[in-house]
């Protein structure tokens, strides 16, 4: 509410800020990590990522949390070109059931949200992550493998290095902004 953001420390308020921005673009990864899985399955270890086929069979590589993460359903197979996801993307009907939940966790947290009068609050954003978290459980109930982005974002241990988001001390400095009239 406009008349609780007057009253509020400008600390607490940036620390608001910077909180559900930080949430928008977790669940803006969460969505696109999300798509690559509908389109290529899940994640392969590290050790496996960008080898050809060639390559995995010569260092004798196995993901063997392949059969360990099923998909709810079965799978159909659609090789990643890049080399970083095991090519077992779920059904068709647990793909509708992602995109689905993918649309409304992006909705919830749309500028058309705003601009309608819909506040996005700290309860809208965790919902929103919530939901996606859901949607994972029923599409792969026996859980992620520990390497995969979506998991690492759910359980906030996603690494952020060498990508464009701003690190963590970002949140300690915006916080200690003096503002001058």
């Amino acid at each position: 509410r406009s008349s609780d953001l007057t009253k509020a420390p400008i600390g607490d308020l940036v620390s608001k800020l910077v909180s559900l921005y930080n949430g928008r673009l977790k669940i803006l990864r969460i969505c696109s990590a999300l798509e690559s899985v509908c389109d290529h399955g899940l994640s392969l270890p590290g050790n496996m990522q960008g080898l050809t086929d060639e390559q995995i069979a010569e260092l004798h590589l196995v993901d063997e949390w392949a059969t360990r993460c099923e998909a709810s359903g079965g799978h159909r197979f659609n090789k990643d070109p890049m080399g970083c996801r095991n090519g077992r993307a779920p059904n068709e009907k647990m793909v509708d059931l992602i995109k689905r939940t993918i649309s409304e966790a992006k909705k919830a947290i749309s500028r058309e949200q705003m601009e309608a009068g819909v506040s996005v609050s700290e309860n809208v954003v965790k919902d929103a992550i919530d939901r996606l978290r859901g949607a994972m459980m029923i599409v792969y109930p026996m859980g992620l493998p520990p390497h995969e982005p979506i998991r690492m974002e759910l359980e906030g241990n996603e690494d952020l290095s060498g990508t464009q988001v701003p690190p963590p001390q970002l949140t300690s400095t915006l916080q200690n902004v003096a503002l001058i009239d």
